[in-house]
């Protein structure tokens, strides 16, 4: 895409292009209009927006239930897992998403679980799971931008399991830089002492550190947050507890296992009677941070109050603040209508995404969303540990590989016809300090029956601005919306993206990011699916 200086040059061309031929305009006028007209339509398109939208045709092997995976660019070309039962593939698709070719997974094992990727700009490695008699086999292999193995499968690591045990053994988490890669697995036989297993790998899949620990679990109701790794192949997670079954959180704590050591630390982030909702991290790798940030009530079952954050430093390995912010009227206000019964109007928003700046501030994204149905209206507490929550990046068309909470969407969780609601998107920015700097809304009405495929929203980060994609009815058609928000906070309404194809509903909820002006969305065409390339 060019610069912004390059588009003015091109347009002082044109300018002066047209002042070349001023003298033909004017000796002949009808000549010099239709010369005029012409320099526009071809110097046009050079200084306008470079939003290109490119299709993938239809694949005979893939209906609305396939099972996928959005891997990346990888090379020249875009890969995509797929999964239709015992049939496991990787279609190959070039810049145009024109398909390449489908690689088949031959030496997956038709008993497979599980598969991860980790993608590069020239090889990805896929690291996958399967079962055969009573052992758990987790490999690695690498392959090529053509899907093709560039290595043999390597074993990294096996577990016998009982014939009533879960075989899904294994998870895997990558740092951001994705030089560290970290496979592990949690034995709980024992309900009382969790006993972890942590294989640490680096970019070539070699074995860094192999570790045994066990964590004490002093409640039946303790539960924990996200895993991750930082760019040092440090894991950290939080554990908290939920009393009695009850729907809100306490008693939080931070666990981190350095790469290098085989134990755990543990700090009480003394939440004290506190009453939390779904604990987010994040990695501010850049200033050594982690990031802690939740809901908040005054009582259980209460109403959203506001929002609770620790900022954690790694150097001096101590809380570099704690704090709770309370929404005031003017926010709630602004992020349910000016008819909004004021105190609920956060009851129904869920934190969606933690974007770190450079700086060490960060940008917090909430999206309001609940379902109804005949049998009434669900709550947040209906969907918490109960149906499967929602802050899942993939739940019916992505794999359903992924252990996910936090959001009140289960496809397969009501009996009765259910209908989908996701409305306002909530933006605040906040400083290194965390102290709200801005606040905005992206003001929205998204339903759907029977399925969430086709609402809420995904950010795309071009670095300058986060574009917020999302579908809306135009004239009763389903369109693709694009509206950003600026380093200030304010925001653009975007025109309606060019070459949108009205025969292709879009599922922007699942999409990703493969570039800096690049996202893949998977599409249903009719019965299909289908993915499109959005270039901005």
């Amino acid at each position: 895409m060019e610069s912004l200086g390059e588009r003015f040059t091109m347009l002082n061309l044109a300018c002066k292009n047209v002042l070349m031929h001023c003298s033909t305009m004017m000796k002949y006028p009808i000549v010099g209009r239709l010369l005029a007209v012409v320099l526009v339509l071809v110097w046009l398109p050079l200084v306008s927006s470079a939003q290109k939208i490119s299709y993938s045709e239809s694949e005979r092997d893939d209906s609305r239930r396939t099972n996928f995976e959005i891997i990346g660019r990888v090379g020249a070309n875009i890969l995509v897992f797929k999964n239709n039962r015992s049939d496991n593939a990787i279609s190959v698709y070039d810049n145009d998403m024109k398909l390449v070719e489908r690689v088949k997974l031959d030496y997956m094992d038709d008993r497979w679980i599980n598969v991860d990727f980790v993608p590069y700009p020239d090889h990805v490695w896929m690291i996958y799971q399967f079962q055969r008699k009573g052992i758990v086999y987790c490999m690695g292999v690498k392959l090529n931008q053509q899907a093709k193995m560039l290595t043999d499968p390597i074993e990294l690591d096996t577990t016998r399991i009982g014939w009533s045990a879960s075989n899904k053994i294994y998870t895997t988490v990558f740092s951001d830089d994705k030089q560290k890669i970290m496979v592990f697995k949690i034995n709980s036989r024992n309900p009382n002492n969790f006993l972890f297993t942590t294989l640490l790998f680096n970019n070539d899949l070699k074995l860094l550190q192999k570790h045994r620990m066990s964590l004490a679990m002093e409640e039946r109701n303790d539960y924990f947050t996200d895993f991750l790794v930082d760019n040092d192949g440090d894991m950290v997670f939080g554990k908290f507890i939920r009393k009695n079954g009850s729907d809100n959180i306490s008693d939080v704590r931070l666990i981190r296992k350095k790469a290098e050591e085989d134990k755990f630390s543990i700090t009480d982030l003394k939440t004290g009677e506190r009453v939390l909702d779904e604990v987010k991290i994040k990695i501010d790798n850049t200033n050594r941070r982690y990031l802690f940030t939740a809901l908040y009530y005054k009582q259980k079952r209460g109403n959203v109050e506001g929002l609770y954050t620790v900022i954690w430093d790694k150097a001096s390995d101590a809380m570099l603040r704690e704090s709770m912010m309370a929404f005031s009227d003017d926010l709630r206000r602004l992020a349910k209508g000016p008819d909004a019964n004021l105190r609920l109007a956060f009851n129904d928003y869920f934190i969606k995404n933690m974007i770190v700046k450079k700086d060490g501030g960060y940008i917090m994204v909430a999206e309001s969303m609940y379902t109804t149905s005949r049998g009434g209206t669900f709550n947040r507490w209906d969907y918490m540990y109960g149906n499967n929550p929602w802050a899942s990046p993939m739940d019916y068309y992505y794999s359903p590989y992924y252990n996910s909470w936090g959001s009140p969407w289960n496809r397969w969780g009501n009996s009765q016809a259910t209908r989908y609601h996701a409305e306002n998107i909530m933006i605040l920015s906040f400083d290194k300090d965390g102290n709200m700097e801005w606040n905005n809304v992206i003001p929205k009405s998204q339903f759907d029956d029977e399925s969430e495929g086709l609402v809420s929203h995904q950010v795309m980060n071009t670095g300058g601005e986060l574009h917020f994609l999302f579908n809306l009815y135009e004239r009763r058609t389903l369109l693709l919306n694009d509206q950003s928000i600026g380093p200030e906070g304010q925001i653009t309404r975007r025109p309606t993206l060019k070459g949108l194809d009205r025969a292709v509903e879009f599922m922007p909820r699942y999409g990703k990011q493969i570039s800096a002006r690049s996202i893949i969305i998977p599409c249903q065409y009719r019965n299909y699916l289908t993915f499109a390339k959005v270039d901005f």
